[in-house]
């Protein structure tokens, strides 16, 4: 079995759940989590994006236990009720990881590939120097022009995103450095631990702008998220008309959403490009 083969430990109880994830017991009673990638060198991203973002000993992540092209296992974390505290925490942490940096906008995390995954779509991490271009050039257009392509973006509704892409400059706020980024970070990617710590899971880490992490929590709603926000602004202040600029933030996410799940999210993206032209 996977969770044997890549742990060493004889499996003695499992697999609960159908489908991937799904939990299985190892012979010493640790329980752990046993996925399949969704695509080839989608495990290894994952696998690698956890470490990276465990390497900042920031906002905490389960442990990866074992790995190989298709399949990863890893620490299974016993979930609890969202609590204001774990909130203010959970955004001094994510201050805490975002400030450990990265080496380019865009980068990859050691040892992960440059064609990497966010959910089940194929994202590339190509280095840029500078965010308004390079979150353009690779992280919006890329999707739009697959909506576009499948019809789920009209062709001339398109402008509109591309408009916001050619004002990032003048858009985008004060330049800052490449932020260590969880990547995909909505509300289903973050466990409230029994323990009363957050967990982060499943990221589509690489380097990019910090408050491209806080719009996605926005954006698919998170628990205490006011909380969240304090703590992150105790820890590491935003820059001034942040939130002017969420939508600006959120195309990405929401042209990903599209493209896997069809045109409610292209209106959304449509909605959000709109409102971030008229300022």
């Amino acid at each position: 079995m996977t969770a044997s083969r890549l742990t060493g430990r004889r499996v003695t109880g499992g697999p609960v759940g159908a489908g991937s994830p799904a939990e299985v017991t190892l012979e010493d009673g640790t329980t752990v989590m046993v996925k399949h990638g969704d695509g080839p060198g989608a495990v290894r991203a994952e696998a690698a994006g956890l470490r990276w973002l465990g390497a900042a000993r920031a906002v905490r992540v389960p442990e990866v236990l074992g790995h190989d092209e298709w399949s990863l296992v890893s620490e299974r974390v016993p979930t609890g009720a969202a609590d204001p505290g774990a909130a203010t925490r959970f955004g001094r942490a994510l201050a805490a990881l975002h400030a450990a940096g990265a080496p380019a906008f865009g980068a990859a995390p050691p040892d992960g590939p440059v064609e990497a995954y966010i959910g089940r779509a194929p994202m590339r991490n190509v280095r840029g120097d500078d965010w308004p271009s390079w979150y353009a050039e690779h992280r919006v257009l890329p999707y739009l022009r697959s909506a576009v392509d499948a019809g789920t973006v009209r062709l001339g509704e398109a402008g509109v995103i591309e408009a916001v892409c050619e004002r990032l400059p003048a858009l985008a706020g004060p330049a800052e450095p490449p932020a260590r980024l969880h990547g995909d970070l909505w509300q289903g990617n973050v466990l409230w631990g029994a323990d009363g710590e957050v967990r982060v899971i499943d990221p589509a880490a690489h380097g990019g702008h910090r408050e491209t992490d806080l719009a996605m929590l926005r954006l698919f709603g998170c628990p205490h998220l006011e909380q969240v926000l304090d703590g992150y602004e105790e820890t590491s202040p935003l820059a001034d008309g942040w939130r002017d600029r969420v939508g600006a933030h959120q195309l990405f996410p929401l042209l990903v959403h599209a493209v896997l799940f069809g045109r409610g999210y292209a209106e959304q993206a449509l909605s959000a490009a709109r409102a971030t032209l008229a300022g």
